[in-house]
């Protein structure tokens, strides 16, 4: 297993420079679209969507409710699987993968960040974040070192050893976020991850996940309601009624 959070080689503030580098797309979707069964009703999610992702992207997906912005995360973090259309990531054809092959490729290469941090109230925040290791072959000496690396990253290496429960709402995140890292993906997915925090808290998650962005190269999409979190991002994209836009309405 490969682990090692590197830096950028790039410089982090030239953010023109970062733009204009001939990277190849980290993901590719085409012509997709979903399809949910409400009893006899077919209700369209998301109406044939075309969207490329550059490696090293960090891109907001912004719209009104059930304008389809959660499920199309969703499929790119292969939690869902298109009625119609293909995805792949990193030259992958994800749609084509069974259930199994679906939750191996997920373990291995995607971090998610949640609003609600869904960490294990009875464990530390070093054991909330050696989760996601549990099913690799890493002995646990290499699991506490790996936690240990990923909470030194959100700058919580001095709380390992507290519970959630004694952790402050930006603190509990930042320790998702080190979950989510932990792994070193090509990929983090994060649904509305300041949506639980006040606006200082939200503003050093949202730095946070900048960081990782501009320093160590990570991928990012992120869902949010929040015009102001969208500034953190590259790039955004506007959803509406299934169908990507030019901008919000």
């Amino acid at each position: 297993m490969a682990y090692g959070f590197k830096r950028n080689p790039a410089n982090p503030d030239a953010r023109s420079d970062r733009e204009t580098a001939a990277t190849a797309n980290l993901i590719e979707i085409r012509d997709i679209s979903k399809v949910y069964l409400r009893g006899k009703q077919q209700i369209e999610v998301l109406r044939h969507i075309d969207l490329d992702i550059p490696k090293g992207d960090f891109v907001a997906l912004m719209g009104p409710s059930g304008s389809g912005k959660t499920t199309l995360l969703n499929i790119i973090a292969g939690l869902d699987s298109p009625t119609n259309g293909s995805i792949s990531i990193a030259g992958q054809r994800i749609d084509r993968l069974s259930a199994g092959e679906l939750a191996r490729w997920r373990a291995a290469h995607v971090g998610f960040v949640f609003q609600f941090y869904n960490l294990l109230p009875m464990l530390s925040a070093q054991k909330n974040v050696e989760l996601p290791l549990l099913l690799t072959r890493l002995s646990a000496a290499q699991r506490r070192r790996h936690a240990n690396v990923a909470l030194q990253l959100v700058g919580l290496e001095a709380r390992a050893s507290h519970r959630p429960g004694e952790l402050s709402g930006g603190q509990q995140q930042r320790v998702a976020i080190a979950r989510a890292l932990v792994s070193d993906p090509m990929l983090l997915v994060c649904d509305e991850p300041t949506g639980d925090l006040d606006r200082l808290s939200a503003e050093e998650v949202l730095q946070l996940l900048q960081r990782l962005n501009r320093e160590y190269g990570k991928t990012m999409v992120l869902v949010t309601h929040d015009p102001k979190a969208a500034e953190y991002a590259l790039s955004t994209r506007f959803l509406d009624k299934g169908t990507l836009v030019e901008q919000a309405t």
